[in-house]
């Protein structure tokens, strides 16, 4: 099962240079890293990204993050995936591009 992050384009900029992150100021102040499963994400980048352009849909299989993957109620009451660790540029499947259309973000194909 794949799950996602957006990040900004410098904050990708930093993990691919690092090979790692702690994640995004939000995911500082929280203690974890945010991520949405496939039927969460557009609603987190409206929420969360919506004037934001330069933006980078990571994906990561969930299973590969073991123990320290909680899911965990946010939104509603809908169980989110947050890491309690560093992400490792290793644990990610894909990036890609995720512009801002007229309407909204434009996702990649596959992934809506």
């Amino acid at each position: 099962m794949l799950i996602f992050k957006i990040l900004r384009r410098p904050e990708w900029d930093t993990f691919r240079r690092d090979g790692a992150t702690s994640g995004a100021p939000i995911d500082l102040a929280d203690g974890y890293i945010h991520f949405s499963t496939v039927e969460q994400v557009a609603e987190t980048a409206a929420k969360h990204f919506a004037t934001e352009s330069d933006l980078v849909l990571v994906a990561v299989e969930a299973a590969r993050l073991g123990a320290s993957l909680k899911w965990e109620p946010s939104r509603g009451g809908a169980l989110f995936p947050h890491l309690y660790r560093r992400l490792a540029l290793t644990d990610v499947v894909w990036d890609k591009s995720l512009p801002l259309g007229a309407t909204g973000h434009i996702f990649p194909e596959g992934v809506l």
